[in-house]
């Protein structure tokens, strides 16, 4: 099925969704002037209309501005979010309705009078209900776009870690991830993010990938900004799956590799250690600490481009091992070989290889990718994200035996320019010996 035959569906099925809804619209219009009809009538399909075009602009205009399409996907999607909220109203009000027409026509006497009670019109309680329904995700919504997208909130844990050398105890790592910057709209904001990282005053900062969404252009207004952030030990980051441009239409493929060297190149320019596939040794006192650095590796679809036994060789000598990696899926997959089996694409003996490698003694393993689905709920007693149902680990920090992964929630955001009960987050943590 190619690509045009799918949007025609999608469209086809929206556009059922959009009558449909309608109909609430009618019921409660229905007994007012013909104006004011006329008025409902037109706005809503209007609303309609432009979520619709803004999808047609999004999916045949890929070179469009980055701002605009930003704009465009996230108004058609809380368009039809809100409908599909609201939709649950008007069909229970539709099951009613056809309960009770098969009560009258079956079961009442003919001899019996139709009152008028019994005869068969759309709950106007229902229609009012189905609009609360459809309005109040769009509040939401709106409110995480003018108030989440940029409420950092700074995240602190302490690791304990049983082999962490003397002269790195006390070590103050602070981790983000998920930049995305083709989707900032708010420059003053994110600024004030980079002033929280850096009055945390860190020893070492790590970037766990996605800079941009597609296309290195993306960070120019914004690569001055990351060049501030500083660190005794450095700064160091690894690619995401969206750094490569694979959701991108290239001309050519020289014009992807192209793109990809000059996303590389702003890393240096703004004086951050790109690890890929590498690891770097840090030695104070004679003793020392591995931060190894991955290419994107992750299941269920996601690129592979890292190699996890490469960049770990040479880094044996350090006592204590720190992985970068942006897709927490390859924390099971290949870091600590639970799931090894379950790894698309590998054999049974590459997966029982894996599980028997020496990664066991990665102590600790930083990963974002999730973003925390931006949206879901937070609480110290109850934590819960749709994203949970494809990912394990989605955010904060795991353990397994005396291994350890952090699933940093992201510092920016992309495709819904908000957040809703998962704001954007800067990870401070403290490593102690055991």
């Amino acid at each position: 099925m190619n690509r045009t035959l799918i949007l025609l569906l999608i469209l086809s099925l929206l556009g059922f969704l959009d009558w449909y809804a309608f109909q609430s619209i009618k019921t409660l219009t229905a007994a007012s002037s013909e104006l004011t009809r006329r008025i409902s009538t037109y706005v809503y399909w209007t609303i309609s209309a432009s979520a619709i075009a803004s999808m047609l602009i999004y999916s045949f205009v890929p070179n469009a501005p980055h701002s605009l399409r930003q704009m465009l996907v996230s108004w058609a999607f809380m368009i039809y979010i809100a409908k599909f909220f609201g939709l649950f109203f008007v069909l229970l009000d539709d099951l009613i309705r056809a309960v009770k027409w098969v009560y009258f026509r079956f079961f009442t006497p003919e001899s019996a009078p139709i009152s008028e009670e019994n005869t068969i019109t759309r709950s106007e309680f229902l229609a009012k209900t189905a609009l609360v329904a459809m309005a109040t995700p769009v509040g939401a919504m709106t409110w995480g776009i003018l108030s989440g997208a940029h409420d950092y909130r700074i995240r602190r844990r302490t690791v304990v870690l049983p082999h962490l050398p003397k002269a790195f105890d006390g070590l103050r790592l602070v981790q983000i991830s998920d930049i995305h910057s083709g989707s900032f709209f708010n420059k003053t904001a994110v600024k004030g993010g980079i002033e929280m990282i850096l009055n945390e005053k860190p020893d070492l900062i790590c970037f766990t990938g996605d800079l941009v969404n597609n296309i290195a252009p993306e960070m120019r207004d914004y690569q001055d900004l990351f060049s501030r952030l500083k660190a005794d030990l450095g700064v160091f980051s690894v690619l995401g799956n969206h750094d490569y441009g694979d959701y991108y239409r290239w001309d050519s493929k020289a014009e992807k590799a192209k793109n990809l060297q000059d996303l590389i190149q702003t890393h240096k320019n703004m004086g951050w250690n790109l690890l890929q596939d590498q690891h770097h040794i840090f030695t104070q006192n004679g003793e020392k600490l591995a931060l190894i650095g991955v290419q994107n590796w992750g299941t269920g679809g996601f690129a592979r481009y890292g190699n996890l036994e490469k960049a770990y060789q040479g880094s044996q000598e350090a006592a204590t091992k720190i992985l970068l990696s942006h897709d927490p899926s390859h924390w099971d997959a290949q870091v600590n070989g639970t799931k090894a089996n379950l790894t698309e694409n590998l054999t049974f003996f590459e997966a029982q290889n894996i599980q028997k490698r020496q990664f066991k003694d990665i102590d600790l393993t930083l990963s974002g990718h999730t973003h925390g689905m931006q949206f879901g709920i937070e609480t110290p007693f109850f934590r819960w994200s749709p994203v949970q149902y494809r990912y394990e680990q989605w955010a904060d920090l795991y353990q397994k035996e005396n291994q350890y992964l952090y699933v940093n929630r992201g510092f920016g955001y992309i495709g819904y320019p908000g957040r809703i009960g998962m704001p954007p987050e800067i990870t401070v943590l403290e490593l102690k010996r055991a």
